[in-house]
Formats: C-alpha cells, sequence, structure tokens
C-alpha cells in the first residue's frame, strides 16, 4: 500500500484519501483483488479514526471483513487496541462483523470474552445472539474460552443470557452448548475440572443433566476423573470432587450397569461422613470403588468350578477401622467367628460364588487393603469382611 495512503488512515485525513484517489481511481480495487490485505481501514480502527473508517466503510464495504495478513479484520484491530467507538461503529454498520472469523477461528465475540469486557459482551449478544454458536478452530465455544481465560463474569453473563433468551434457537443452544465437546472431547465441565474452577463447576451443575455431566473426553476420562487426579490436600479439588459426586459424577472407567447401584450406595455412604477429614474421605471413595470393581468384575466372570468343588457362596461386608499402621500389602486374614467384629448395619452385602478361596464352616475371612501414606501420620484400614 502507498504510504501515503498508510499515512491517510494513521492521521484520519479524509482530505488527503480523496487526494489519493483522483491520482488513482482503482487503488482500492487492487488492494480488494488480494485475498488478504492490511488496508487503510484496518489502520484506521486500530488508530481510532471513526470518521475516516466510516468514509473507507462508505467507499468500500467489503473492506470491513478483510482479514488482513495477520488473519484480524478491522473490528478484531479495534477491539485489540481498546478503540471502543470504532468498534460500536462497525457494529452499527454491520451487526454480523461480530461473527467474521479470524485467526485460528476467533471471532469479534470471543475476543471480548477472553478480555472480559462485559459491556461489549451484553451489547454483542443483543444484537447478533446467534454469535454464540460460533466455535473456533478447535471447536471452542465462548464458554470453554471463558473458563479457559478465567473470566467468571463473563462466564456468568453468558450463562444467564442463554437461559433468559428468547431466541427460536435458545432451546437447542441451551441443550448443547454447556456440554459442548472441543477438539479433544473436553466439555466445559472439563475444562473446568482441568483449571480448578470449582465456582464454574457449581454453575454448570445446576444445568446440565447426569449424562452431560458424566461425558468422557478423547482419552475416555469424566471430569472426576481428572480431579481425582489432583493431590488429595488441594482444597479447590476437594470441593470439586464433592460437587460432582453429590451430582451423580462418575468415573470414566465405569459403565453404567456397573454404577446404577454403587451410585445409590456411595451416596448415603457419603453423606454420614460430613465430619470425616478431607484424606479419609477421599481415600473411602477410592478404596470403595477399587473393592466394589473387583468384586463386580468377579460376580459377572467367576472362574469355572467342578461339580465336587466345596467352595460356597460367600457374602462381602464392607467395613471401615482405623487401627495400627499396615504394610503396604494386601492380604487375607483368618480370625475365629466367635472375635470377630459385628458387621456394621449399614455395610452392603454382595453375593458372589469364588473358587480360589475355599472357606471353613464358622470362620471369618477379612482382606484388607492399606491406604498409600499420605502427607497426614494416620493412616487408614481398609477391610473387605467374608462370612461363611
Amino acid at each position: 500500500m502507498d504510504e501515503r495512503m498508510i499515512e491517510a488512515a494513521q492521521t484520519g485525513d479524509i482530505d488527503l484519501l480523496y487526494e489519493l484517489i483522483q491520482n488513482d481511481p482503482y487503488v482500492f480495487q487492487r488492494i480488494d483483488d488480494v485475498p488478504f490485505f492490511h488496508t487503510p481501514l484496518h489502520v484506521a480502527a486500530a488508530a481510532g479514526h471513526v470518521d475516516f473508517m466510516m468514509e473507507m466503510i462508505n467507499l468500500k464495504p467489503s473492506f470491513a471483513r478483510k482479514l488482513n495478513q495477520a488473519g484480524f479484520s478491522p473490528m478484531h484491530l479495534a477491539l485489540q487496541d481498546n478503540r471502543t467507538q470504532a468498534v460500536l461503529q462497525l457494529l452499527k454498520f454491520e451487526k454480523g462483523l461480530v461473527r467474521v472469523k479470524g485467526r485460528e477461528g476467533f471471532t469479534p465475540l470471543h475476543h471480548v470474552v477472553q478480555t472480559g469486557a462485559d459491556d461489549l459482551l451484553i451489547k454483542f449478544l443483543k444484537v447478533c445472539p446467534e454469535a454464540i454458536e460460533d466455535v473456533t478452530v478447535r471447536n471452542e465455544t465462548v464458554f470453554h474460552l471463558a473458563v479457559k481465560s478465567n473470566m467468571f463474569e463473563a462466564f456468568q453473563v453468558l450463562v444467564g443470557w442463554l437461559m433468559r433468551s428468547h431466541h427460536e434457537s435458545a432451546q437447542r443452544w441451551d441443550k448443547e452448548l454447556l456440554s459442548w465437546a472441543d477438539i479433544d472431547g473436553n466439555t466445559v465441565l472439563h475444562i473446568a475440572a482441568i483449571r480448578n474452577r470449582p465456582r464454574v463447576v457449581k454453575v454448570l451443575l445446576e444445568h446440565l443433566h447426569r449424562y452431560q455431566i458424566n461425558a468422557k473426553n478423547l482419552e475416555g476420562l469424566t471430569a472426576l476423573d481428572i480431579q481425582l487426579q489432583y493431590p488429595w490436600n488441594e482444597r479447590q479439588a476437594d470441593r470439586i470432587r464433592d460437587m460432582l459426586i453429590n451430582a451423580g459424577g462418575l468415573s470414566g472407567s465405569f459403565s453404567k450397569e456397573k454404577t446404577t447401584w454403587y451410585l445409590k450406595w456411595a451416596t448415603r455412604s457419603g453423606g454420614g461422613k460430613k465430619g470425616m477429614p478431607h484424606e479419609m474421605r477421599n481415600t473411602f471413595l477410592v478404596v470403595t470403588v477399587l473393592i466394589i470393581t473387583t468384586t463386580y468384575e468377579a460376580s459377572l466372570n467367576p472362574p469355572k468350578t467342578p461339580d465336587d468343588s466345596p467352595c460356597p457362596s460367600l457374602k462381602y461386608q464392607v467395613s471401615l477401622s482405623q487401627d495400627q499402621p499396615l504394610n503396604s500389602h494386601t492380604f487375607l486374614h483368618k480370625t475365629d467367628i466367635n472375635t470377630a467384629p459385628i458387621p456394621s448395619p449399614s455395610a452392603m452385602d454382595v453375593s458372589k460364588k469364588d473358587n480360589d478361596l475355599c472357606l471353613q464352616e464358622g470362620k471369618h475371612y477379612q482382606i484388607k487393603y492399606l491406604l498409600p501414606r499420605t502427607n497426614r501420620t494416620n493412616h487408614c484400614r481398609w477391610v473387605l469382611d467374608f462370612y461363611y
């Protein structure tokens, strides 16, 4: 582009603009023929010269949607340089400019979400509500971007607007956008779990169905799986885990048939342990899941039993005790039935055939699980009791 044209745009000199047009009537046509070009409109928008900018749009409207070599439209540049009046004038010229996809598929609406420009966000949604469904090249929605950018207020604005919208597509947006999966299969809830955003999780759980809460990403992980990867002493992670579990959150390793009865029991059990320390409560959930999964799998695929096998049908009792520290091995311990503890009334029975253990009548067997050492000094001993 001619240096004098750049000067005219940078200074907002409309007289110089027309002088250049008189000298070369095809100056704008040659610019428009280039697919990506930093036009005089880009320059004026970034500089905030509203009068010059609108004169350019009047002469060459197509420049308003044109991307420069860096992948930005005039509105993108006006937003980047905080030229609010220029943004509003461009919006007045054409509301659809908020949906122009630039570099990596980011629209002007995406930009205001990422920067927390809530006033412009509300304005954009009002004049062009359809922009809320635009996604980036990574298939990220405005909700993904708000959480990733830690813009909770913008996230609240988006959710509130979505819930109150009377747009003809509002019902579809409500159903799809909050559980939309990005290129990695991560929903907004996954991102909130990854970034450890408890306030976002709380808002999402008020609007998601259980199947959406338990959606898996491409790695087969649910939001709860992601949170279980955090150290147990992180308070934020504890809060999110508790919220997810109370809302019916499950691990991706469980299928529907496996978790139906487990979920009901675990929810009731967890409700009676509000005074339990975070480490112990988390351990209770993790170890119980492991025990029940092992029991369930074995019951589905029991080893074949000879007809003359003396092995009986067993009932398993899951109970918790705190005792002296144990070693780190899982082992079988046998005590006399007369000295065995009375099973807890809240314990859960699981019937199963097992040919690997042939028990003698009148004896009590226990499989004990030791929690790996945490940063606390206390140890928890988990006991799986077998009665015959």
